[in-house]
C-alpha cells in the first residue's frame, strides 16, 4: 500500500524550515543553505554532481533514501518560487520554472498548491509541475492518482508539511535538525500540539551534529 511521505526535511534548533526574505537569488531567505550543509556534505550528493568524495556515514544513509519509491510529489507554490498573486511571465522568454534548471531532481509529477491556476510546465527527466487550487486532501487524491503503487512525497515548504500535518494526511516523516537558531522565519511545530501522539519516533544523532527524526504513524 502506497504511504504518503516527507523525507530530509531540514529544520533549526528553533523549528523554522525556512528563513525569512526569500528571493530568487536566496530560495530560503537569510537561512541561505545552513539547513543544508550535512547533505551537501553526503557521499550521494558528491556522486550526484559527478564527484568523488564526501561522507558515507548516517547522514549518507539517509540522503540515499531521497529518491526510493515515489511517484508523484506535492508542494506549495513557496517552494517553487518567490512569487505571488498572479503569475505575471507567463508565455515570456523569462518564464520561471522554478529553482532547479532544465531538468528538476523529481522526475515525477508534481503538484504544486497556489490560489492561481496556470497551465502545466513539463521539464526534462520526466517532471510535470501541475498547478492546483486545492485542499491538502484533494490535492493528495490527485498525487496518488498520478503516483499509482507508489509514494507520494510531500515536499515542503514549511506552511504545506505544517497543512498535511494538521489533516493528519502523513503517514511516514523525517525531519533533520540541524544545530543552527534562525530566529526567524517559517516555524513548523506551530499549532501541531500533541503531534507525538499520533507517531512512534525514532532519532539518530549524527557526527555532523544534525539530528536525523523519523515519525512513523501508530497503527
Amino acid at each position: 500500500m502506497s504511504e504518503v511521505r516527507v523525507h530530509n526535511f531540514a529544520i533549526s534548533l528553533d523549528g523554522f524550515g525556512t528563513g525569512e526574505d526569500l528571493t530568487f537569488e536566496a530560495p530560503f531567505g537569510h537561512a541561505g543553505h545552513r539547513l543544508h550543509e550535512w547533505y551537501f556534505a553526503t557521499r550521494y550528493w558528491y556522486a550526484h554532481q559527478g564527484e568523488v568524495g564526501g561522507s558515507p556515514g548516517v547522514d549518507n544513509a539517509f540522503a540515499e533514501r531521497i529518491d526510493l519509491g515515489f511517484g508523484a510529489e506535492i508542494m506549495g507554490r513557496g517552494k517553487f518560487g518567490p512569487q505571488t498573486g498572479p503569475w505575471t511571465d507567463l508565455g515570456t522568454e523569462e518564464e520561471w520554472c522554478g529553482w532547479w534548471g532544465p531538468n528538476p531532481p523529481f522526475h515525477t509529477p508534481v503538484f504544486v498548491l497556489t490560489h492561481h491556476e496556470r497551465p502545466s510546465i513539463e521539464m526534462e527527466g520526466g517532471t510535470i509541475f501541475h498547478f492546483v487550487d486545492a485542499s491538502p486532501t484533494e490535492a493528495l487524491a490527485l498525487a496518488k492518482a498520478a503516483a499509482g503503487d507508489l509514494d507520494v512525497r510531500i515536499g515542503g515548504g514549511v506552511s504545506t508539511l505544517r497543512d498535511f500535518l494538521a489533516a493528519d494526511l502523513v503517514d511516514v516523516m523525517h525531519i533533520v535538525q540541524v544545530p543552527i537558531l534562525l530566529g526567524r522565519g517559517v516555524r513548523l511545530w506551530d499549532g501541531l500540539e500533541g503531534l507525538e501522539q499520533r507517531y512512534e519516533i525514532e532519532t539518530v544523532a549524527s557526527p555532523s551534529g544534525v539530528t536525523h527524526m523519523t515519525f512513523t504513524r501508530r497503527q
